[in-house]
């Protein structure tokens, strides 16, 4: 004998429930700051007993408009994406809009999966934080998209569409030319993919550094890697492998993430970083202060980038017309032990 199928709660359930008219319920589900939090209590406590659950892309669709916003970043686990992300989200509620995360690991079939995903969602727009190897496949795509999108962190060469990101130039820069002011020479750059814009706008960064220093640019001294803890492992194994009177005393790292690989094979090699081999971070993600000896970085504001990018995605939803804008913010270096 099969048992009677439950009937689906309405949204005019719970309003009868709650005591209130459908359009103050469906206000209060869509997160409207014209209504009391005592209003929004009587209704949450009666969608809370009764199992109703909101139906967005139905209400996505009657409405012609979506408050849902996906998000594409490379690496959950990096603390950068964490901190970006969280700016994305302080800005992005404040106007009612839900957010779809996705996570690529910097792979380029996983990013294309996500955009198809979120565009069966029906998001209202994107914030996608490109991986490092989007070739011309992945710009066409994202020329054709017909929601509106910033990209942050990354530019794509060709692709107009708002962005925000950090002067990678002159952070690198100034954190080669920190390294030179110690009387370091041989410096080396470690991490990232060479592919990629930030990496590239990095080795601008510390390449002039050393020609303003007449320093002669050492290729070997350059090791890209995965953009990773075990990236920055790798890489620093094979500089030590090096004869010794041809080893950097200092090492500018893509980012802290590598950073912290590389002091893990620092110390496995029987090394003291900051003492042995100087190092030099980029990002200041949280851990780079606790990490010991705490890691000299270049801040790059990833919750400001976050902020940053939900404002200008914000302002395209409501006018799709608005000028393209593209927000660089300056970088600062932070010198620690």
């Amino acid at each position: 004998m099969h048992s009677k199928k439950r009937r689906r709660v309405t949204l005019q359930d719970v309003a009868k429930h709650a005591g209130v008219s459908r359009a103050t319920a469906s206000l209060v589900v869509r997160n409207s700051p014209s209504i009391s939090d005592a209003t929004k209590e009587k209704v949450h406590q009666s969608i809370r007993e009764l199992g109703y659950v909101y139906d967005r892309i139905a209400a996505n669709l009657r409405s012609q408009s979506s408050s849902t916003i996906g998000i594409i970043i490379t690496d959950v686990a990096n603390t950068f994406y964490s901190e970006l992300l969280i700016g994305v989200h302080q800005e992005l509620e404040k106007h009612g809009y839900t957010v779809l995360l996705g996570t690529t690991f910097d792979s380029v079939s996983k990013q294309e999966q996500l955009i198809s995903t979120m565009l069966e969602h029906r998001v209202g727009g994107l914030i996608l934080c490109p991986v490092s190897k989007s070739g011309k496949e992945t710009i066409e795509r994202i020329k054709g998209l017909d929601v509106p999108i910033v990209l942050a962190v990354r530019e794509l060469s060709g692709v107009i569409r708002d962005y925000v990101g950090i002067d990678y130039k002159s952070g690198a820069q100034m954190a080669v030319e920190h390294l030179l002011k110690k009387g370091h020479k041989r410096i080396a750059f470690i991490g990232g993919r060479s592919e990629s814009s930030t990496w590239k706008y990095r080795m601008e960064g510390y390449q002039l550094a050393l020609k303003e220093r007449n320093i002669a640019i050492d290729e070997s001294l350059i090791l890209p890697s995965s953009p990773t803890q075990e990236g920055g492992m790798e890489a620093v194994r094979e500089i030590l492998n090096f004869p010794k009177s041809d080893r950097p005393t200092a090492i500018f790292c893509f980012s802290d993430l590598v950073a912290f690989g590389v002091t893990l094979g620092l110390r496995k090699a029987g090394l003291t970083p900051g003492k042995d081999i100087d190092l030099v971070g980029f990002d200041n993600v949280p851990e780079s202060e606790i990490l010991y000896p705490p890691l000299t970085t270049v801040s790059s504001f990833a919750k400001s980038i976050g902020k940053k990018s939900a404002n200008l995605l914000h302002r395209r939803l409501s006018d799709n017309q608005a000028t393209t804008q593209k927000i660089i913010l300056q970088p600062e270096l932070v010198v620690r032990d």
